[in-house]
């Protein structure tokens, strides 16, 4: 579980007094668990995600093809 309070804490604190080195490998790895999941329920929710084009035909939203 994302510690958001601990998160916002280690932020507040590296402005004022700044971290120690532990501090910041612990923000470091709390910021990459807030990202991975914010990427996730992203996904997730483009997943089940349609388009409806006006002959009112669903289409499933698909990533874009690189060329």
């Amino acid at each position: 579980m994302i510690d958001i309070e601990r998160l916002n804490y280690l932020a507040k604190k590296s402005r004022t007094e700044g971290l120690t080195d532990e501090e910041k490998a612990e923000q470091q790895a709390i910021r990459r668990e807030y990202i991975d999941s914010v990427k996730a329920s992203l996904k997730a929710q483009l997943d089940n995600t349609y388009i409806v084009d006006a002959n009112g035909v669903k289409h499933k939203v698909e990533q874009k093809k690189k060329q």
